[in-house]
């Protein structure tokens, strides 16, 4: 089977809801993104031979933001460009997507990448205003908010992701000091990695210039909180359910953010004289009840192992998207449960620089990040490290994920 790896791997710094980013359109995010991992391989955008871009909400932000993000990127006008939406595994169905394609010989070398900008994500007004529906000729109109129904929303049992999270919660009897707990980690996790620089090579910085004012520049993962205590998160309210457990301290953010990837064949690493820096050994995707999908990860990591036809005991690091940290919990715990190991032995190498908790969960862009974020990882600890696994849930009732290896 031909071989498909990763010669670079670039994500803009995660911004904060309404912070740093608030003001870049998703085209062009993402076009920052692409150009990062671009000039990070050493590979000119004239010898690239697809485009693909994730995103969940793309309301307001014109047509074809993957195409946007192609042509604000310099790629010639040449190489197409689409779009993919799976919710928040948007970003990894893309580089699923890139790998196929490669793998079946219909592309060598391949961008892909995801990303969010939910700080612009509009309000709209209900689409029966424009058949002139006879209930909308006089009297007021509720303006819809496409962020919480297009985004947070699960279509079939109405209910907010938080309420599915609720429900894991009691599936597996997982406590909010647990939550809590796992959530002031997380926190401590990526603060510390932030301190030791450990993201420097990973982000790619954004101007974030007003016109005519001073250049300003961000480089920085702005929504971890340094000086969280835990007395904190306990004082806080459950957000989605009267007496329930998760609330807005133990589950990821809103926020804005891009990354993106060089995936390229083994046939043109050799004309091209590049570098590959993670080798995809496999990918996998499965779906579940609406209800529980946080539980996603499972299976698809499951399946991702077998195709691979490598162990639990064989990976050396995870990166699991903390929708919420009961969520991110369940997955391990059911993980360890069916593999007949430790919950620590795959809690101690999860998310060991943080997560979507303390990092934030830019929807159409963390399947991406993660990828990122463990690849360069997996090259920092070499001698200890081999193969990753990067995996998340998705609303609706799904999950992905891509196993990777070290390249020597």
């Amino acid at each position: 089977m031909k071989k498909v790896y990763a010669i670079s791997g670039k994500r803009t710094p995660i911004g904060a809801f309404c912070g740093s980013l608030k003001g870049i359109s998703a085209g062009k995010l993402a076009s920052i993104a692409i150009e990062g991992a671009l000039a990070s391989a050493k590979v000119s955008p004239s010898i690239l031979d697809e485009v693909i871009i994730g995103n969940v909400i793309s309301a307001g932000q014109g047509m074809g933001i993957a195409r946007q993000a192609a042509i604000y990127a310099g790629i010639p006008k040449s190489v197409p460009a689409y779009g993919i939406n799976m919710v928040c595994g948007s970003g990894m169905k893309a580089v699923m997507d890139g790998v196929a394609h490669i793998k079946n010989n219909d592309a060598d070398i391949v961008i892909a990448g995801g990303v969010e900008v939910m700080s612009q994500i509009p309000f709209i007004l209900p689409s029966s205003i424009r058949s002139g529906h006879k209930q909308h000729k006089m009297g007021n109109l509720t303006l819809i908010d496409l962020l919480i129904s297009d985004g947070l929303t699960d279509v079939y049992t109405k209910h907010h992701m938080g309420m599915t999270a609720e429900t894991i919660a009691k599936e597996f009897s997982i406590t909010r000091k647990q939550q809590d707990s796992y959530a002031m980690t997380s926190q401590f996790k990526a603060v510390d990695a932030i301190k030791k620089g450990k993201f420097v090579n990973e982000i790619e910085t954004v101007n974030v210039s007003q016109p005519r004012k001073s250049n300003v520049f961000f480089d920085t993962d702005e929504y971890p909180r340094k000086e969280v205590k835990l007395s904190e998160l306990e004082k806080l309210a459950p957000a989605f359910q009267k007496e329930g457990t998760v609330t807005a301290g133990n589950s990821s953010g809103l926020n804005d953010g891009a990354s993106a990837m060089v995936l390229a064949s083994e046939e043109s690493i050799e004309k091209y004289n590049l570098s590959p820096i993670a080798e995809i050994i496999s990918y996998a995707q499965s779906a579940l009840e609406p209800e529980m999908m946080g539980l996603g990860p499972v299976n698809s990591i499951k399946k991702a192992l077998n195709k691979a036809q490598l162990s639990i005991s064989d990976i050396n690091l995870y990166e699991l998207n903390e929708a919420f940290a009961v969520q991110t919990l369940a997955v391990i715990h059911k993980l360890a449960d069916e593999y007949n190991v430790s919950v620590s032995s795959i809690l101690d190498k999860t998310n060991v620089n943080g997560g979507a908790i303390s990092l934030g969960h830019p929807l159409g862009a963390s399947g991406n990040r993660i990828l990122v974020t463990l690849m360069h990882e997996l090259n920092r600890n070499k001698k200890k490290s081999h193969f990753g696994i990067a995996a998340l849930c998705i609303g609706g009732g799904m999950g992905t994920a891509v196993i990777i290896k070290t390249v020597t």
